[in-house]
């Protein structure tokens, strides 16, 4: 997996994943809702995976995120 492209990169990563058909509807809600509970956090790209085996299909998401603002840094 490769980091975001462009200036200033980012702070964090927060990755969402489900195997269940229902859990894998509800992604979308969990990702809103976790943006919402995060409003100092910024999206600056989004990764989608899937894998699956004989019985089951994992959907990842993996959000690469920046601070909406930084503390100056003493120097």
């Amino acid at each position: 997996m490769t980091a975001p492209e462009g200036e200033g990169g980012y702070d964090g990563v927060r990755v969402f994943s489900a195997t269940t058909l229902a859990r894998r509807e509800k992604l979308g809600d969990d990702i809103t809702g976790w943006l919402n509970a995060h409003p100092d956090r910024i999206p600056v790209n989004a990764v989608v995976r899937l894998s699956s085996d004989a019985r089951f299909h994992c959907l990842s998401i993996v959000v690469f995120w920046r601070m909406a603002s930084k503390e100056p840094q003493p120097g």
